[in-house]
C-alpha cells in the first residue's frame, strides 16, 4: 500500500481553481496547482467559521501581547506624587489623556524651517479632526533597545573622536572643567552632539554657546597657573567670554551666583519661553505632528526639558518665586536612552593651586544621579506650590495635606535611591563621592527641611496633652540640617570650598535657619550654637565664590547679634571689602528692562581660601552622634517657644531688600 503524503486542505477554493472547476488543495498562501502553473492564487470566497475563529483567537492573542508592552508597570494605589509617578500641579484636571489631547496638534515645521508647536487657537492652525492628532503608539521594547544601542555606540564614537581632536588651550581646560563640575548634575548639553558639531559647525554648536560654557568655568579654571596666565594675557582674565556669551541657561546660572538676580530671572524666563516655543515641552515621539525627529533629536529634547524642569525648581527656590514649568500628559517622559555617562570614570578636574588631587578615580553615575534629581524635583514642585506660593497664602489645611502626601513620596524616593548615590550620616565615607552626588544629597535634605519647617511655628497650646506632631517635625529638621553640614564638611575637606556650587551654599543656609530657631528657643543649647557657628563660618567663605549668599549671611548674623552671640567673623583681614557698584556690561540686552539692584562683577579672580573645616575645630563628637529620634527628643517647652518665632526667608536673592526691612521674612 503506497503512502500518500497528506496535504493541508481548506474548505474553500482559490479563484483560478474555481474557474477551471478543478479540486483546489487550499494551501496558503498559494495552492499547489497555482504554484505549478504560475497563476495568481486569490481566495475570494468567505472563509469557513472554524477558520474565522482561529483568526480571531490569533488577533486576541496579539492584542494581549501588545497591551502588555504598552501598559506601565503597576504602582501601588496612592493619592500622592511619588518618584515614579508624574503628578503635575493640576494632574486631577486631566484624568483622561485622550480627552485632554484631542485638540493637541503636535509639532510642526514653521515657515523658517524651525520646529515649533501652537495650539488650536493660534494664527497658525485651522480647526481639524481631533482624531488626526491622537498620540502615536508607544515604541516597542525591541525598538527602544535598538535606539539605545545606536545612541550609546554613537556616544562612545564621539568620545573617541573628541580625544583625538586638537582643541587649543585654555579652551580644552575650561571645557574639561565644565564636563567635570557642571554637566553631570544639570545636563544642559548633550556632549556627543556638541563635540561633534564643534568640529563641523553643526546645529548643536555655536560660538555663543561655547563662550557661555567657558565663562561659567572660569571660576574653577583660574586655579590652574598656566590656564590663569593664558586667560590674563589673551582673554582679559576670562571676562571676554562673558561679553560674547548668550546662552540663557548658563547666563542665569552665572548671574544668579554673582547676585544679579534681576538678570538671572529674566534669562531664565526667556529660556523657559523658548522651551515652549520650540516644542521641547512636548514629547516628540508621541506627538510628532508633521515633524520627523531622529533618535539624537529626541534624546536632546528629553534631556533639555528635564534639565530645565530641574533648574526651574532650583532658581524658584533661590529667589522665592513660583515655578514656571509644569509636567503634563504631553510632556517628555523621564527617559534617557544614552546612559553611556553612567559608568565613566570621574576624577576631580582643576586641581587646587596646581597640586595633584589625592582622589582615586570613581564611577561617575551621572545618568542615574541626574534622573534621580529630576524625580526629586517633581516632589519638590508640589512643596513649592502648596507651601511656598509667594502670591497666594497657602492655608494650613493645604500645607498639612501637602505634608501628608509628599513626606511618604520623599521617603519612597530615598528608599529607591541606589546605594551608590546615597550619603548616609551614620556611615560617612573618608572622601566625598563625585560632586554631583554630594549636591543631590544636600538638596534632598534641604527639601526635607522645607517640607517640615512651616509646621515648626504653628501655635502650640500648653493644655494639649500627649506627644505633639511638632516634636517629630523638629527632629526631622534637625536631622536633615545636621546631615547637610556633615555633607558640606565632607565636600570641602575633599574638594576645597573653592569648588562649592550655589546649591551647596544654599543648603547650608537652610540648615542654619533650623539651628537659629533652636538657639532662639533654647539659648543654652551649646550644640545648636556650635552648629550655627559652623554654618556662619561656612557661608562667610562661600560668599567669596557665590556672592549672592551674602544676603543670607547678613540675615543670620543680624539675628545672632540680637541674641548676643558673636558670629566669629571679627578678624578684619578675612573680610573682603563689599563689592562696588559697576555699570552693566556691554551686552545686547533690551534697554527698557528696569534694573533696580546693584550689579556685581563676575568673580573671575577668587583669592585662595584655606579650608577652615578641620574636624577638631567643629565638633568634639562624631557627626552622627546619637541621631536616633529618642536621643533627639525635644522638651515640650522648646517647641512651645518655637511657635513664637518666625523662620528666616527661604530666599537668598534679595541682597539689599532684606536690609531695608529687617522684619521682612518671606
Amino acid at each position: 500500500m503506497s503512502s500518500v503524503k497528506a496535504t493541508k486542505k481548506s474548505a474553500f477554493s482559490c479563484e483560478p481553481c474555481r474557474r477551471r472547476k478543478v479540486k483546489c488543495g487550499g494551501e496558503q498562501p498559494i495552492c499547489n496547482r497555482c504554484a505549478t502553473r504560475s497563476d495568481d492564487c486569490i481566495y475570494k470566497l468567505n472563509p469557513t467559521l472554524s477558520y474565522t475563529q482561529r483568526l480571531e483567537e490569533r488577533i486576541k492573542e496579539l492584542e494581549d501581547q501588545l497591551a502588555a508592552i504598552k501598559s506601565p508597570p503597576s504602582v501601588p494605589a496612592s493619592n500622592h506624587s511619588s518618584p515614579g509617578v508624574w503628578n503635575g500641579h493640576d494632574s486631577n484636571r486631566h484624568p483622561d489623556e485622550h480627552a485632554m489631547t484631542r485638540s493637541f496638534m503636535g509639532l510642526k515645521i514653521d515657515d523658517k524651517g524651525g520646529i515649533t508647536y501652537h495650539g488650536p487657537t493660534s494664527l497658525f492652525n485651522l480647526p481639524s479632526d481631533p482624531h488626526k492628532h491622537k498620540p502615536d503608539s508607544i515604541s516597542s521594547i525591541d525598538s527602544d533597545a535598538h535606539r539605545r544601542e545606536r545612541l550609546v555606540n554613537n556616544a562612545w564614537h564621539q568620545r573617541a573622536m573628541e580625544n583625538l581632536s586638537d582643541i587649543p588651550e585654555p579652551f580644552q581646560y575650561l571645557l574639561n572643567v565644565h564636563w567635570c563640575w557642571i554637566q553631570p548634575l544639570f545636563n544642559f548639553i548633550y556632549r556627543p552632539a556638541f563635540t561633534r558639531d564643534m568640529q563641523s559647525m553643526g546645529p548643536y554648536y555655536s560660538h555663543t554657546l561655547l563662550n557661555a560654557m567657558l565663562s561659567h568655568s572660569i571660576r574653577w579654571g583660574k586655579s590652574d597657573p598656566s590656564t590663569k596666565q593664558l586667560l590674563d594675557q589673551s582673554y582679559d582674565g576670562g571676562a571676554v567670554f562673558a561679553k560674547h556669551a548668550r546662552s540663557m541657561l548658563f547666563d542665569e546660572l552665572r548671574e544668579c551666583g554673582h547676585g544679579n538676580t534681576t538678570q538671572a530671572w529674566i534669562y531664565s524666563g526667556i529660556a523657559f519661553r523658548l522651551i515652549d516655543h520650540l516644542g521641547i515641552c512636548v514629547d516628540g515621539q508621541r506627538y510628532p505632528g508633521s515633524v520627523h525627529l531622529t533618535d539624537e533629536e529626541v534624546e536632546i529634547r528629553h534631556r533639555l526639558y528635564w534639565s530645565c524642569y530641574f533648574w526651574d525648581k532650583i532658581i524658584s527656590l533661590y529667589l522665592g518665586r513660583s515655578p514656571s514649568l509644569q509636567h503634563t500628559q504631553v510632556s517628555p517622559p523621564q527617559i534617557i536612552m544614552d546612559d553611556s555617562a553612567e559608568n565613566e570614570l570621574w576624577v576631580p578636574f582643576d586641581s587646587p593651586h596646581g597640586s595633584d588631587w589625592k582622589y582615586p578615580p570613581a564611577t561617575a553615575h551621572s545618568t542615574s544621579c541626574f534622573m534621580s534629581a529630576c524625580r526629586l524635583s517633581v516632589i519638590f514642585n508640589e512643596i513649592l506650590i502648596h507651601m511656598y506660593d509667594p502670591l497666594l497664602e497657602n492655608t494650613e489645611a493645604e500645607m498639612q495635606e501637602c505634608l501628608q502626601t509628599q513626606d511618604p513620596a520623599m521617603r519612597l524616593w530615598w528608599e529607591q535611591l541606589p546605594p551608590h548615590l546615597k550619603i548616609e550620616l551614620s556611615a560617612m565615607p573618608e572622601l566625598a563621592p563625585p560632586s554631583h552626588i554630594v549636591t543631590m544629597n544636600a538638596l534632598y535634605h534641604t527639601f526635607r527641611i522645607l517640607l517640615f519647617r512651616p509646621m515648626l511655628t504653628w501655635q502650640v497650646y500648653p493644655e494639649d496633652e500627649g506627644p505633639h506632631p511638632m516634636q517629630n517635625h523638629l527632629v526631622e529638621c534637625v536631622t536633615s540640617a545636621t546631615s547637610i553640614i556633615a555633607i558640606f564638611d565632607l565636600f570641602c575637606r575633599t574638594f576645597t570650598i573653592s569648588h562649592c556650587v550655589l546649591s551647596l551654599s544654599y543648603s547650608v543656609y537652610i540648615a542654619a535657619t533650623i539651628f537659629l530657631l533652636q538657639v532662639q528657643a533654647t539659648p543654652e543649647d551649646q550644640q545648636a550654637v556650635r552648629k550655627l557657628s559652623f554654618c556662619v563660618r561656612a557661608l562667610h567663605q562661600a560668599k567669596t565664590v557665590n556672592p549672592v549668599i551674602s544676603s543670607a549671611l547678613d540675615l543670620i548674623t543680624r539675628e545672632m547679634a540680637n541674641l548676643g552671640l558673636d558670629p566669629g567673623l571679627s578678624t578684619p583681614q578675612q573680610q573682603p571689602p563689599p563689592p562696588m557698584p559697576q555699570p552693566m556690561p556691554d551686552v545686547p540686552m533690551p534697554t527698557d528692562i528696569p534694573i533696580t539692584e546693584t550689579i556685581y562683577p563676575a568673580s573671575f579672580d577668587i583669592p585662595a581660601q584655606p579650608s577652615p573645616y578641620e574636624p577638631e575645630q567643629l565638633f568634639q563628637t562624631p557627626w552622627a552622634d546619637n541621631m536616633n529620634p529618642n536621643a533627639m527628643a525635644v522638651d515640650r517647652g522648646v517647641f512651645e517657644a518655637l511657635s513664637s518665632f518666625e523662620p528666616l526667608s527661604v530666599r537668598v536673592g534679595a541682597i539689599y531688600e532684606s536690609g531695608n526691612n529687617p522684619q521682612n521674612f518671606g
